[in-house]
């Protein structure tokens, strides 16, 4: 048995143990056209990321993010799940899976059929009123915009994964941004976790408590360059649980692994479902391409 089969069947054997926990990234997301920042397929960011104490007290460092991800958001609703989130939810419906926690915003392990995610950064298809806490969808927000901002339309070559894109100041000059319409003139945010900003204890816990529970701990398509993923990872080791992480590229979260696959997530995980349940119809269970030798 070559190592590509060989790893491949100890990812399966893992899996189809059940009990499994997912912490997905950016890398997940990369095929349904939303590049992530560290991966063979990021963007290089040529903006410093918004801040929460930036967005709440800075009028124009506001409307420029409200501008760019006003853009951002018609090419990020526009995403689809591809293969690997149609896979997760697969291996969720099947049993193998229990929970997905995501650091992704895009909501696609959700529209992919998943019944269990919880959004560890929040989703950019939901708005907050940080006045008097009402919600209210994306899509209204957008018609807003478009209506106080008529014939805005800069030049987008792609969606940053945050859900932004780069803009030059003279293509936000002039960009109207609209407050809360429940309250009358709550500042809106996307309900996302901005940097400096801390994702809700409550939501953090419930995590943990997911973590703690599995027999294993599935890391699909993030680097955990930053903590806020990373520590589950840290604490899945500490509970001497079993952690797996398929990537393109190595992760910071490799040391404490006990089986580390680089390759495509739209391919791996699309033969791993099949493996472990099934084929279906179209599927054939066979060992993905790129799949590299056990680390």
């Amino acid at each position: 048995m070559d190592g590509v089969e060989e790893t491949f069947d100890v990812l399966a054997r893992r899996v189809a143990g059940g009990g499994v926990v997912v912490l997905s990234g950016a890398g997940l997301s990369t095929e349904s056209g939303i590049p992530d920042y560290r991966g063979p397929s990021g963007v290089a960011r040529r903006h410093t990321p918004m801040t929460y104490q930036a967005f709440t007290r800075d009028p124009l460092a506001r409307r420029r993010y409200w501008a760019r991800s006003h853009l951002g958001w018609r090419l990020m609703a526009r995403a689809e799940p591809n293969d690997g989130h149609r896979a997760v939810a697969r291996l969720q419906h099947g049993g193998l899976v229990d929970a997905v926690i995501t650091q992704n915003v895009d909501g696609l392990h959700t529209a992919a059929g998943s019944p269990s995610v919880v959004e560890l950064h929040g989703r950019l298809d939901e708005v907050a009123c940080l006045g008097c806490g009402n919600r209210t969808s994306r899509e209204e927000l957008d018609r807003r915009l478009r209506e106080a901002n008529p014939g805005f339309d800069a030049r987008v070559a792609a969606v940053n994964p945050d859900g932004d894109v780069d803009l030059d100041d003279a293509d936000v000059a002039g960009f109207r941004v609209v407050d809360c319409t429940f309250c009358g003139g709550g500042m809106l945010k996307p309900d996302v976790v901005f940097f400096g900003e801390t994702v809700p204890a409550p939501r953090v816990a419930r995590c943990f408590d997911l973590v703690e529970r599995a027999r294993l701990l599935l890391v699909l398509g993030s680097s955990l360059t930053v903590m806020s993923g990373r520590r589950f990872v840290l604490r899945a080791a500490k509970r001497n649980i079993p952690v797996v992480i398929v990537n393109q590229g190595v992760t910071r979260g490799d040391g404490y692994a006990a089986l580390t696959v680089d390759a495509p997530l739209g391919r791996v995980l699309p033969a791993l479902a099949d493996r472990t349940l099934g084929p279906t119809p179209a599927g054939s269970g066979s060992v993905p391409a790129g799949v590299a030798a056990p680390a």
